[in-house]
């Protein structure tokens, strides 16, 4: 009986096939969080004001920078910039890099941790106890986004509509997006007969 070898189970056929694969949806599972990110990204939510008020000190540094993204290329900027935003977005708010940043609308509370995705509201899961339906250990997110968008300035921006997520944009710098699109259209209301 020893000799035979064992058939493979659905989980370990899984496991395999996920370490092949370079895609994960979210990459967000409930075995690959721990209790100090959760800490982490309640502590932003708590916050949520002061990160609010800073953001925007930081977003008009690097606009002011933008002569200087423009001279060196934002292309070759994506690299060193996306590795910074990378760590500091990803330790504050477990940021998933899809490069379509909300977090300004949505309570410092990143949307892209929802195992759904929901990027406009929470599902109709949500536990008594604010938590995920699908993670029950995790809090919902968009009960953290409800909690950190009430102590913001913005807080009516949780009402917009997000579109859905552009998965072209994954693994970029929303930072350097987000500057490059304030300095066109900075640029187009000084100079308003060139826009074609």
């Amino acid at each position: 009986m020893a000799d035979q070898p064992t058939k493979p189970t659905q989980a370990s056929l899984n496991k395999k096939a996920a370490q092949t694969t370079s895609y994960k949806p979210s990459g967000v599972s409930a075995t690959g969080r721990n209790a100090r990110s959760f800490a982490i990204r309640l502590w932003s939510v708590r916050n949520a004001r002061f990160l609010e008020w800073f953001y925007a000190r930081f977003a008009d540094a690097f606009l002011m920078l933008h002569p200087m993204w423009k001279a060196v290329g934002y292309a070759r900027a994506e690299a060193p910039v996306k590795f910074v935003e990378k760590h500091v977005k990803g330790f504050l708010f477990d940021c998933r890099m899809c490069g379509q940043c909300v977090l300004s609308s949505t309570g410092m509370s990143c949307p892209m941790n929802c195992p759904k995705q929901l990027r406009n509201g929470p599902c109709g899961g949500v536990r008594a106890n604010g938590n995920c339906e699908v993670e029950p250990d995790m809090p919902c997110v968009w009960v953290q986004a409800w909690s950190g968008a009430n102590k913001m300035k913005g807080r009516d921006n949780i009402l917009n509509v997000q579109k859905p997520v552009d998965q072209s944009l994954r693994e970029t710098s929303s930072w350097l997006r987000v500057t490059a699109n304030a300095a066109a259209e900075r640029e187009a209301a000084a100079n308003p007969g060139t826009a074609q």
